[in-house]
């Protein structure tokens, strides 16, 4: 058995823990680049693999970098900012 055949599981490829950050990296960086194309054009069985492998590599990057730097426009308050700047952000300029 080689480390991408995982017998009586759905898991395709490298288990994530055992990816030094690079490879982990990578790996991201590629499941990223096809979600789109899998999500448009492959079987619900592909799909459901896609899902399950990218679900694995995040888990193991978010466990790696559990203080991971978080930009401001991307959260909830962030984006209400972005949608309405101006009812988010009190005016005081006392005009």
């Amino acid at each position: 058995m080689n480390e991408h055949d995982e017998r009586g599981t759905t898991m395709t490829g490298v288990d994530p823990s055992r990816l030094d950050d690079q490879q982990l990296m990578k790996e991201l960086e590629t499941i990223h680049r096809t979600r789109h194309d899998t999500l448009l054009y492959g079987s619900n069985d592909a799909l459901r693999a896609h899902n399950e492998r990218m679900a694995q590599l995040e888990g193991e990057y978010l466990r790696r970098n559990p203080r991971r730097l978080v930009s401001a426009g991307r959260t909830r308050e962030g984006a209400r900012e972005r949608c309405c700047g101006e009812a988010a952000t009190p005016d005081t300029s006392g005009t």
